[in-house]
């Protein structure tokens, strides 16, 4: 297998391979001051090369920043194969993408993603030692309820702060995707008395929701133009904009705390929308940085209650940056890119 180094400014390592004919991965490095870059890959079927190495780029870049504001001991990296996870998937292929990730020799450590499940997990594994989060004996397994403990967690500190009240009981709040983090975070906030909407793609996955936590399901784009107090992106990027964030604040949105990386599609400007908008948003990399200190935790020997104690601070973490951002006079995006770009030392 040949491999090709793309140069990106800012980035260690960028660097593609042709898995089987028709099927490219791109593996990003950004970051490894604080460690071996740990990052999930992403099988998506996106719809160019450049799509595919923008999110790539993009979510590395935000795996330095979780890592750092986590407090963990790792750097950024990210891998994404370009395919319908439906059609695509063999066996030839995780063994190729395992090679891929060994070719780096320890920079770049993968783990589960959109579009990769814990059996493909384990046809890596064969392969490859650099790898986390599988259902292997020792691991952690399935990062996604960590995350979506984290998520809740973010919320019922983002409620505090604009509230003066953790509780979401009867608050509204709109859910943008209910994958396993979206799913898992309605159970949080329906076992809360939480008033929950929510979009998804998948039918089955929509009227599940509705029968077992009592949802109310919106259409794809309803989440622009439905009331509520809190919105939970927990699907795909770049969703806040100078076009929904007008939208979200008309519709009495006071709160922006989710699951999605990278949801702001320009950090700097549409934090400041936000901010003008008075609408408190959980920058992204530290709300839903529960996956990645579960993960983590593999290090040393794993355990649920570790990963839970150490996932929890999120709450404390997302406090000061409010208070941080309110004493600057800056929105918070801002101040939690400042915070992380100090701690990997890139300021």
């Amino acid at each position: 297998m040949q491999t090709k180094e793309i140069l990106v400014t800012g980035y260690e390592k960028v660097v593609q391979a042709e898995l089987v004919p028709g099927v490219t991965s791109i593996i990003a490095v950004h970051n490894t001051n604080l460690g071996p870059s740990l990052g999930g890959c992403r099988f998506f079927d996106y719809h160019s090369f450049e799509d595919a190495l923008t999110d790539a780029l993009r979510l590395s870049e935000g795996m330095s920043y979780k890592s750092a504001m986590a407090g963990l001991p790792l750097g950024g990296g990210k891998a994404v194969i370009i395919g319908d996870p439906k059609k695509h998937k063999s066996p030839e292929i995780f063994q190729q993408f395992a090679e891929f990730v060994n070719s780096l020799e320890g920079k770049y450590i993968t783990a589960k993603d959109v579009g990769i499940e814990l059996e493909d997990l384990a046809l890596i594994a064969k392969h490859t030692k650099l790898i986390r989060g599988t259902d292997a004996p020792g691991s952690s397994g399935d990062p996604s309820p960590m995350t979506a403990f984290g998520v809740y967690r973010g919320l019922q500190a983002s409620a505090h702060y604009k509230w003066g009240d953790a509780s979401l009981k009867n608050k509204k709040v709109i859910i943008q995707g209910l994958g396993h983090v979206g799913y898992d975070t309605a159970k949080y906030l329906n076992d809360e008395g939480a008033t929950i909407y929510a979009t998804e793609m998948n039918p089955e996955i929509l009227n599940r929701a509705v029968n077992e936590l009592g949802i109310k399901p919106l259409g794809l784009d309803d989440w622009q133009n439905t009331e509520a107090d809190i919105f939970c992106p927990c699907a795909m990027g770049a969703i806040l904009n100078k076009q929904t964030l007008p939208r979200l604040a008309a519709n009495g949105i006071q709160i922006v705390a989710g699951g999605a990386n990278n949801q702001l599609h320009k950090p700097q400007a549409d934090g400041a929308r936000l901010r003008k908008a008075k609408i408190l948003y959980a920058p992204d990399y530290v709300i839903n940085a529960g996956g990645i200190i579960n993960i983590a935790c593999e290090f040393g020997g794993y355990s649920v209650e570790k990963a839970k104690n150490k996932t929890t601070k999120i709450y404390d973490t997302l406090l000061e940056i409010y208070d941080r951002a309110e004493n600057e006079n800056r929105c918070t995006a801002l101040v939690s890119l400042q915070i992380a770009k100090e701690r990997l030392g890139i300021a």
